[in-house]
């Protein structure tokens, strides 16, 4: 499989909440770095960590989060993504659409990092009650 097709494949695992099939496509000391800034951002390692300490923390934070990919382009090994991440904040119920890249590195067909850069201020804007003047 080549290192587009196993991204387009993890996103599906994404989406379908298959977290057996996620762990297939990672190496086994995948690094995950996410945004500080980003709830809960920081560097995963493994996919059980992964899927722990990011999948299952956004379904707390919020209803509905989705990632909705504009275009991805592969270059040699490195897969990049770009697009929008969606949803609304279980407590505030603030609705956000925030941009954001995801950088993959695939490596004998399993993704052995991860790096995203997504816009945190406006994440972090649906957290907050909106304050009226």
């Amino acid at each position: 499989m080549m290192p587009l097709e196993i991204i387009q494949k993890l996103y599906t695992s994404f989406s379908e909440r298959d977290f057996q099939t996620f762990s297939t496509l990672c190496s086994t000391n995948i690094q995950w770095i996410q945004n500080t800034g980003f709830p809960n951002g920081a560097t995963y390692v493994g996919a059980d960590a992964i899927i722990e300490g990011v999948f299952k923390r956004n379904d707390i934070l919020w209803d509905d989060f989705r990632f909705e990919v504009k275009s991805m382009h592969e270059a040699d090994s490195v897969v990049t993504v770009i697009g929008y991440y969606t949803g609304k904040n279980t407590a505030t119920k603030e609705a956000f659409r925030a941009s954001v890249a995801h950088i993959y590195d695939v490596r004998d067909g399993v993704v052995q990092r991860f790096r995203m850069f997504a816009d945190t201020h406006t994440l972090q804007q649906s957290l907050a009650p909106t304050q009226s003047s």
